[in-house]
């Protein structure tokens, strides 16, 4: 019973490591392109990155409500649609964060390739 128990729990541990990590990958795409162009609409973001408008909503909901991007109106335009994203100090630092991580990321991921194509 509890082996069952610990392999359950540890089952549900890596499932959500593995949720997190694609939040993240999630994530750190948005913060990269609202960086380079603040002004874009959900829809060229949506495109842009390849997700749904409901996924693309979704995530910018759970970057504004960690204080990690601010979501303001253009005040002169027409259209009231327009939004423009904005990456708060502390959306910065996560950004950040998420940098050095997909980096070191990536680097694992050569080395082991490096290593694989070595021992052919």
């Amino acid at each position: 019973m509890f082996l069952f128990l610990y392999k359950l729990l540890k089952k549900k541990y890596i499932c959500s490591k593995i949720e997190q990590m694609s939040d993240n990958q999630d994530h750190f795409e948005i913060l990269r392109k609202i960086q380079k162009k603040p002004e874009s609409s959900q829809r060229e973001l949506a495109d842009d990155l390849g997700f749904s408008l409901g996924k693309l909503n979704y995530c910018l909901k759970s970057l504004q409500n960690k204080g990690f991007i601010k979501i303001k109106n253009f005040k002169n335009s027409d259209n009231k649609l327009n939004y423009l994203y904005l990456l708060t100090p502390k959306g910065l630092s996560h950004k950040t964060r998420l940098t050095l991580a997909y980096m070191k990321r990536k680097m694992k991921e050569y080395d082991e390739l490096k290593k694989e194509i070595n021992k052919d």
